[in-house]
């Protein structure tokens, strides 16, 4: 079963779990004081720890296979189902961040009571807790646990699950000791191997192929010499469809929640904004996350994502390939390190879930409607309930999650029901930051119309992913903007108050601003400029990849020259 693990791999791994466990028990006591101390770290964390515990998370098991499982259906290009995501990403950066910081929130389902107010925000605020905590949580577990135990199954050659439940206990222990600090801590050490990992993989694949000449010419004799695998654009690719390319490119960024990639910030990414000490630093670890996680990252996966192509071109299940390549070509000791690696994403991704989606029981359901402060006699006593409770909600979430993961056959499959089913909804969580006249049933609306939209799409003949997306999000714009002009809007105490706390920029509060609103577009230029900056990264590391030194280079300086820009832009602010 685990003939492949040589005592070296052991040593490895079981020094790696040890020192899991050894930080939760260091951080238990400061996890201990408060639900703020459990769930946003007291706010004190610095931004390099924030923005490295971002890129860890979602960095999960799954990512590398899925990756892989793209890039043998589609090549390199395929790849804009995710990249496209940096678009919403730097304008989380450059127009969310501060105020997501600003509102001062434990999580960002608590913020629908500090934006919009009466009975529809308390509904909104309760039932968003629980879907996002359990059905989309869950959801999200389910396609990493697959991941994972797509790994296991290559690595052991035996059944995955009862190594999957020990990996969930161990990080459930953890977890329920230790809260955020734990995870950020921990997330810090995951990513480094995770990525020292992935690197030591692609030199081996590289050199298992002939080098990148010989990557080159093994797909050309594999595929012909008109093959699309190495396109870094979707346009014209003759393996996807003009009308997706067009979607993933132009629509997908702003009009469908996905979890680290929400419209306006939100999820885990908010979390880490909350805890960290000051507007400024909300904004740095955000910057840094975006260009780490679209522009750096990626090619190691692609590059044994093709390579695995070559080495098992009749593989069944494309997403395993992966694994394969860590099983066959490492040796000793590295193979070790690269199993932790893979243990490493697998935690950190389920750590922070596991933490985010307790954050929402305990502090949007339980501490909201079910049991509020004001009902116990003691603050001190309050607290320690409620860590009680947040425990308990981790270990149910732990369970469901192992239960959900085994509906799930293929990891692209759960990115695109996520997608689906929050298409349409991206519009509405990120104008309600900058224009008053949206309300609560405007966002309620826009989650029922998108699921409702997602479902009967089929019924009047959109089937495949991009028709699916245009219509469901047609109909689901169209939806809440008519509530929205239907409905009353906020009360203007509510709203005024909300603009004095949070102060968005741009003309949509100049009702509550005295005229003295700043302008939004200093705030888009900079996002441009970060788009700009990833690309150039992204493509420019590719194209030096391939030997295209003198395109590579243009577009590494490029993104240098933009990036240092935006940095002492930062600074000035």
């Amino acid at each position: 079963m685990f003939d492949k693990f040589a005592i070296l791999d052991w040593i490895i791994i079981s020094v790696y779990i040890l020192f899991m466990l050894a930080v939760g028990l260091w951080m238990r006591k400061r996890a201990s004081r408060s639900t703020e101390q459990y769930f946003t770290g007291g706010r004190e964390m610095p931004w390099w720890l924030a923005g490295v515990s971002m890129v860890a998370t979602t960095f999960a098991a799954d990512t590398p296979l899925a990756v892989t499982g793209i890039v043998a259906s589609d090549g390199i290009a395929g790849n804009w189902i995710w990249w496209n995501f940096m678009v919403s990403g730097m304008f989380t950066v450059f127009l969310y961040a501060k105020l997501w910081h600003r509102a001062g929130v434990i999580t960002d389902v608590e913020f629908i009571e500090l934006r919009y107010g009466g009975k529809p925000a308390s509904i909104l605020r309760g039932f968003r807790a629980l879907y996002l905590a359990f059905p989309i949580n869950c959801i999200i577990l389910g396609w990493v646990t697959l991941g994972m135990s797509k790994v296991l199954e290559v690595m052991t050659g035996a059944s995955s699950w009862k190594i999957i439940i020990i990996l969930y206990g161990l990080t459930a222990i953890y977890i329920v000791v230790s809260g955020l600090w734990g995870v950020v801590v921990t997330d810090f050490l995951q990513f480094f191997i995770a990525m020292a990992g992935s690197i030591v993989l692609m030199f081996y694949a590289i050199n298992e192929v002939g080098g990148m000449n010989g990557l080159m010419s093994g797909l050309i004799e594999q595929f012909g010499v008109d093959h699309h695998y190495l396109d870094f654009s979707p346009i014209g690719h003759p393996k996807i469809l003009l009308s997706t390319a067009l979607v993933w490119i132009g629509m997908q960024w702003w009009v469908s929640w996905y979890p680290g990639a929400e419209p306006g910030g939100g999820g885990y990414i908010a979390q880490r904004m909350f805890s960290t000490r000051s507007d400024k630093d909300a904004v740095k670890s955000t910057l840094f996350f975006n260009i780490a996680h679209y522009a750096l990252r990626p090619w190691p996966w692609i590059i044994v994502a093709l390579a695995s192509l070559i080495v098992y071109p009749n593989i069944a299940d494309p997403e395993k390939g992966y694994a394969m390549m860590m099983v066959d070509l490492l040796p000793a000791g590295l193979f070790g390190l690269l199993a932790v690696a893979f243990f490493s994403a697998f935690m950190s991704t389920v750590s922070t879930h596991l933490n985010w989606g307790a954050s929402y029981v305990v502090n949007d359901f339980y501490a909201r409607f079910i049991r509020p402060k004001d009902s116990f006699t003691e603050d001190t006593i309050a607290q320690r309930h409620y860590i009680m409770i947040s425990r308990l909600a981790t270990l149910l979430m732990m369970v469901v999650a192992i239960v959900v993961s085994y509906f799930f056959d293929s990891v692209k499959s759960g990115w695109e029901m996520i997608l689906s089913l929050g298409a349409g909804t991206g519009l509405v969580f990120m104008l309600r930051w900058y224009w008053w006249r949206i309300n609560a049933w405007s966002e309620i609306s826009a989650m029922s119309a998108a699921f409702v939209g997602s479902l009967s799409a089929g019924y009047f003949g959109f089937e495949g992913f991009a028709d699916k997306m245009i219509f469901t999000t047609i109909f689901t714009t169209i939806i809440w903007m008519t509530v929205t002009y239907v409905t009353q809007p906020e009360n203007n105490d509510l709203l005024q108050n909300f603009y004095n706390k949070v102060k968005p920029a741009g003309p949509g509060w100049e009702l509550f601003s005295d005229g003295k609103a700043e302008s939004i577009l200093p705030a888009l230029v900079n996002v441009q400029l970060g788009v700009i900056s990833v690309l150039g990264f992204l493509f420019g590391v590719g194209n030096l990849i391939f030997g295209n030194t003198a395109i590579g280079c243009v577009l590494f300086a490029t993104a240098l020259i933009s990036i240092k820009y935006l940095v002492g832009r930062i600074g000035e602010d």
